[in-house]
């Protein structure tokens, strides 16, 4: 096992406070898509059912577990599948590429359970990725029994667990393509439904779900000059509208700010590179309380480093950086 040097450097600001946005509806959060701290909330971490938002989750599994370019057989479960569809037909194949696209643009029931069954093995296999992943990635509120985002009582997550969802997602290029596609034409013409990504609104990836259980959930990346960050809203009838508000609302009340310069820095006896700024979305004239902690591991071999920036006990920037050689 690994042993850590552990360097703390601790810099006192001002607690944090968050005025809500006047919104009536079950859930919603804004997280800062560089880190994943919350901007803004309210109910964020309650468990709702999510229905199609489930896709994220989904598309970013098939992603990482196979080529675009990769054949799927379709069965007859996939093709008889309920809710929205992309029409596939049973006994026949298509890439990855077009089920991913027909995935996240349509919303195809049929496509992701083709997907599920080709990357898993079978439904179940894949669900067990799924719960997996979200383990690995700490979304203690989540909960999938089905790739498709169809109704279940214990299929469950929360507006911050699936915000983080689509942050995380953004990460993979792939994903990051299929998810900003506006259009899609390959034999046939697919317009992405997330409605706010054909507006000037700098609205750039998303999702939208329904179930009667469920009602509308929406998820948007949005990306505003050197603002990034992800709404997401549960059960909320005029989502369009929130989504909008909400981005403009961080728009104007945060700023992005760079709390860990470029450049060098010597702590006990190590000279540490930090190659990129590390950055993030603070309110105007707010002054957080952080904790600076650098984890260096004991391998000899060893060149790199953890920048961990903590608010509280959580966790709020993390960067890798270059332990420089004397």
């Amino acid at each position: 096992m690994k042993k850590w040097i552990v360097s703390l450097v601790i810099i006192l600001f001002v607690g944090f406070h968050s005025n809500q946005v006047n919104a009536a509806y079950a859930s919603y959060v804004v997280i800062d898509a560089e880190n994943g701290r919350t901007l803004v909330g309210q109910n964020e971490h309650e468990r709702l059912p999510i229905a199609s938002l489930t896709k994220i989750w989904t598309a970013l599994i098939v992603l990482e577990r196979s080529e675009l370019t990769d054949l799927v057989y379709v069965s007859s479960r996939a093709a008889s599948v309920e809710g929205s569809s992309i029409y596939l037909e049973q006994g026949q194949t298509y890439t990855i590429d077009y089920l991913v696209h027909g995935l996240m643009m349509q919303s195809g029931n049929d496509a992701a359970t083709a997907l599920a069954e080709h990357v898993g093995g079978s439904i179940e296999g894949f669900v067990y990725l799924m719960n997996e992943k979200a383990k690995l990635h700490q979304l203690t509120n989540t909960y999938f029994t089905n790739p498709t985002g169809l109704h279940d009582d214990k299929h469950l997550s929360s507006a911050y667990d699936t915000a983080k969802m689509l942050q995380i997602a953004m990460q993979n290029e792939e994903f990051q393509k299929v998810a900003s596609t506006k259009v899609f034409s390959q034999g046939m013409t697919w317009k992405n439904k997330h409605r706010l990504l054909h507006e000037d609104v700098g609205a750039i990836a998303g999702k939208t779900g329904y179930t009667k259980v469920a009602s509308r959930t929406l998820a948007t990346f949005f990306k505003r000059e050197q603002k990034s960050f992800v709404v997401v809203t549960l059960n909320e009838g005029n989502d369009w509208h929130i989504h909008k508000e909400l981005a403009n609302y961080i728009d104007a009340n945060f700023s992005n700010e760079v709390i860990v310069k470029k450049g060098i820095y010597k702590t006990n006896g190590l000279s540490v590179s930090v190659e990129e700024p590390i950055q993030m979305l603070l309110r105007k004239g707010e002054h957080p309380k952080l904790q600076h902690i650098l984890l260096v591991s004991r391998h000899p071999e060893s060149k790199r480093a953890a920048w961990r920036v903590f608010e509280g006990d959580r966790v709020v920037a993390s960067k890798l950086v270059q332990i420089k050689t004397r």
